[in-house]
């Protein structure tokens, strides 16, 4: 791939002498606005403000290594300014500008790297020490100007163990000083403060813990699961590593190498967080030749339980299942099929223990001559444990890709695995889900096979999920927070729908949450290049027009534009692939009516194909109304969702 060179401007050096009082630097984003202040005095402080106005107040960040003695004066300072286009592999857009102003503050022992843009800032420590060390611990404290209000994902409180989760979590809207004890939350994080939408997350993370946060009175504190002293082999069906015990230092490195960003996307306007950049622009640039990585939608069997019915044969892991399978897909041109749990022999963590039942070279094979390629699913140390000779042995067999479960972990060990996988499978052309993940931090970027990630509370929770759960309210939140932040696994795609009081719990036959134009939408709503469509089969070929146009739907954009949209109430999105746009809008549990403006559409005239609730959704969730019609002279629309609704539409040029 080409080497993009950055340009570098007013580049400069200046050395610090020793000072009396607090030394302190400033760098602003470069249209200003935006500043970020670093304060040293005995410690590190940073803060952040927009046009005179305090974002974050003065936070206390810095890092210790074991054993080595580290300096607490600056003793250069460099500064520099980028502003470059940057093409993007798959992505929400096909290009994106990094245009920033940076300073550099070398301390003894380490460097602060610190970046001001129009839409955040972003730090990192660089350890200059010579051979290897361990990091004891990472400083940071996020203050607030005032007592601020959260959206916070609190690690699900069965896991005792908050280092080990499944990184899924509804969000608990509350006051920083009302914060739940020493309960901790996964990121991203976000805080409402001085007038501003702030999103809290990290990128380049690929060696080292990642970070979660506590409440510390109006304030957030990063904490990092310790390194593992000690791990068994056990976890969901012997899948995983589980940690029995911890050293007493969160990382440890054979030499020096960048920690990771750390992330404030800020905001003025909800949508801005709709269309951010930053946590994909902080993943360092891919190197070599990705462009044998083809997203695309999967036919999924695990969510609907493998049920199919008007069928010959009895359903289940088993060939005549997922040749079914297969040849739905091929009919309505859905590009992969995926094996999930089952195919390989329960309780062994081995790839190559294939169940009686299967016959997975005839499998392949048999989607090879229809077009559908294979996906299979492994546990992660069954995938770990033997991950160059299951990616060498299924991508000489044909095979396109692994979604990898159950890691439920993020400290560095864990953290190196999915850099360990993201490469190998790579190396030999293999696309990769992480599945029971934590959120992406960047390796998507660095990667692009990496197509996904889980790290959400997403639609598979309904199969069992009680009927209090609202997941509504978190559809119009998640675009907003966890979707900002990188591609999310959440598996949309229900034919049985229900409204607010309707909802049940059914593991065999789940159900989602709201409209089935809610469900369409959420296809061009939700970020996810590998996307799942979770219902059976049999449903989709009773929904025709349903899942043609779901069909139809790109997973990775030329351009994304945010209509309109407020955090837990409703949101409204763009997004163009070629010629072709497609417009996707979801409310929370009120009816709403949205004004839409098409005024970004180049000149000309324009078909749209439409897809509303229908004047019964509210009582029969699965109504809807399907609709051609010419783009208005006007450029503008009012559509009108039902509770719990959604509206889609595709516009294609004349």
């Amino acid at each position: 791939m080409k080497k993009y060179l950055l340009a570098l401007a007013a580049l400069a050096l200046v050395f610090t002498a020793a000072a009396k009082g607090p030394q302190k630097y400033q760098l602003d984003a470069p249209e200003g606005g935006l500043l970020v202040t670093v304060t040293v005095d005995g410690s590190i402080m940073l803060d952040v403000a927009r046009d005179g106005k305090t974002l974050v107040a003065l936070s206390e960040i810095g890092i210790e290594l074991e054993g080595i003695q580290t300096g607490t004066k600056v003793t250069k300072v460099k500064r520099g300014s980028v502003d470059v286009t940057v093409p993007a592999i798959v992505y929400t857009k096909s290009h994106v500008r990094d245009r920033y102003n940076a300073m550099t503050l070398t301390f003894k022992g380490f460097n602060l790297e610190v970046r001001a843009y129009e839409e955040g800032v972003a730090y990192r420590f660089v350890p200059t020490v010579k051979g290897a060390f361990k990091v004891a611990g990472e400083k940071v404290l996020f203050n607030f100007p005032e007592d601020a209000t959260a959206w916070i994902p609190y690690v699900d409180p069965q896991y005792k163990d908050h280092f080990q989760s499944s990184c899924e979590s509804l969000y608990t809207v509350s006051p920083l000083s009302g914060w739940d004890g020493d309960h901790l939350s996964l990121l991203p994080l976000l805080v409402q403060s001085g007038g501003e939408k702030l999103l809290f997350t990290e990128s380049g993370l690929t060696n080292y813990p990642g970070m979660y946060f506590k409440g510390r009175g109006m304030g957030l504190e990063g904490v990092f699961a310790p390194y593992p002293a000690k791990t068994e082999h056990g976890g969901h069906n012997m899948l995983q590593q589980v940690v029995t015990a911890r050293e007493n230092y969160i990382a440890r490195f054979d030499k020096a190498e960048p920690l990771p960003w750390r992330v404030v996307i800020a905001t003025k306007d909800d949508t801005g967080l709709l269309s951010a950049d930053l946590p994909w622009l902080l993943g360092e640039a891919p190197e070599g030749d990705f462009s044998w990585v083809k997203p695309g939608k999967v036919a999924w069997d695990w969510w609907n339980g493998w049920n199919l019915y008007n069928v010959p044969f009895k359903a289940g892991i088993n060939n005549d299942t997922y040749k079914y399978y297969i040849d739905f897909a091929a009919s309505k041109g859905i590009e992969y099929v995926i094996l999930d749990e089952g195919w390989a022999v329960n309780k062994k963590a081995d790839l190559f223990q294939v169940v009686p039942e299967i016959n997975l070279e005839e499998l392949v094979n048999y989607g090879k001559e229809r077009g559908v390629g294979i996906i299979l699913w492994a546990g992660y140390w069954a995938f770990d444990r033997d991950m160059e000779k299951a990616c060498k042995v299924y991508s000489e067999m044909g095979v396109k890709g692994f979604k990898v479960d159950f890691m439920n972990r993020d400290d560095q060990p864990m953290i190196k695995f999915y850099q360990r996988a993201a490469e190998m499978c790579a190396k030999y052309k293999l696309m990769v889900d992480f599945h029971g993940s934590s959120k992406p931090a960047g390796l998507q970027r660095t990667y692009p096979n990496v197509v996904n990630y889980e790290g959400v509370f997403g639609l598979e929770n309904m199969k069992w999920a009680d009927e209090n759960t609202d997941m509504v309210t978190h559809d119009v939140s998640l675009p907003f927070i966890r979707n900002a932040v990188g591609p999310m696994d959440y598996t949309q795609g229900a034919m049985r729908n229900a409204g607010r009081t309707s909802y049940h719990p059914d593991y065999y036959e789940p159900m989602s949450q709201g409209t089935r134009v809610r469900q369409l939408a959420e296809y061009t709503v939700f970020f996810a290049p590998f996307t799942m469509l979770c219902d059976s089969p049999s449903n989709y070929i009773r929904e025709s027009e349903c899942v043609e146009f779901i069909a139809s739907v790109p997973t990775v954009w030329d351009q994304t534009i945010a209509l309109g949209g407020k955090i837990g109430d409703y949101v409204a999105i763009a997004r163009r692939s070629g010629e072709e746009w497609f417009i996707g809008a979801l409310t929370d549990w009120e009816p709403r009516t949205i004004e839409l403006d098409f005024s970004f559409l180049s000149e000309g005239s324009y078909e749209m194909e439409i897809f509303a609730d229908g004047p019964n959704a509210l009582k029969a969730a699965r109504d809807y109304s399907h609709t051609r019609m010419p783009l208005p002279h006007n450029r503008e629309l009012s559509i009108t969702l039902a509770p719990g609704g959604g509206w889609t539409a595709r516009i294609v040029p004349n």
